[in-house]
């Protein structure tokens, strides 16, 4: 079981380029040494659109990509798919992917048992569960690349006019069910996916980095939501 460490890092729905450029200011403070993150955990939607077996989407990426890839070589990065970003273990290879089916994962913090997912698998519905299925099948990825160009344009059209910072009615009881699914004696849950920036009871919806300019934060063996301008 991997251990979470003291100063590790959380950062959530970033949807970038989309929404802003907080997620590569913070990879280069980090390269520059200005910023130490024990651990790095990318909880999904990091892009606004990624996914393996393509490399038109991957074209106006690359430079994050790449410093992605450099940073992973000297530190633990753990990357929790989202829907929004997908067969990653094609384009990361030194970055411990967990993939939709991989989730949730349990790791250790200072004795407590932490459940950890993106956010979209439990009370998500039947039907959205075939659709991450077949948007997630290599053959269908291969099948639509002659299509691709129009396909991913038009996608990110519509993503960039997205609004993804509405609050959720209900969620308390949206957060409950949830945590239903985990084992029961995890004490800690640890999803992003939603952008609520709350906490639970033993459920914590981590902060969107689009939307409250938050990250989570290992400090004193509890997750803290620090603003990005704090780090």
């Amino acid at each position: 079981m991997v251990e979470i460490k003291e100063g590790a890092l959380f950062i959530a729905d970033a949807h970038y380029p989309h929404h802003g450029d907080a997620f590569l200011q913070i990879l280069k403070k980090i390269e520059r040494k200005e910023l130490h993150a024990s651990q790095i955990f990318l909880m999904g939607d990091i892009f606004d659109l990624l996914f393996g077996y393509n490399d038109y989407i991957k074209q106006p990426l690359s430079g994050t990509i790449a410093l992605l890839e450099k940073l992973s070589k000297k530190h633990e990065i753990y990357y929790f798919e989202g829907n929004h970003d997908f067969c990653l273990e094609t384009i990361f290879s030194n970055i411990k992917i967990y993939d939709r089916a991989s989730q949730p994962v349990y790791m250790g913090l200072e004795g407590k048992k932490i459940g950890i997912s993106h956010g979209d698998i439990y009370e998500a519905g039947f039907w959205y569960g075939v659709y991450c299925f077949l948007l997630r099948n290599k053959v269908a990825l291969t099948l639509l690349k002659p299509f691709q160009k129009q396909i991913i344009d038009h996608r990110l059209t519509k993503l960039r006019e997205k609004n993804i910072c509405a609050k959720l009615e209900h969620f308390e009881q949206k957060a409950k069910a949830i945590s239903e699914h985990y084992q029961k004696d995890t004490n800690f849950i640890i999803e992003g996916h939603f952008h609520q920036a709350k906490k639970l009871g033993r459920y914590i919806s981590l902060p969107s980095l689009a939307c409250q300019e938050q990250v989570g934060a290992v400090i004193d063996g509890e997750i803290h939501f620090i603003d990005i301008k704090d780090l």
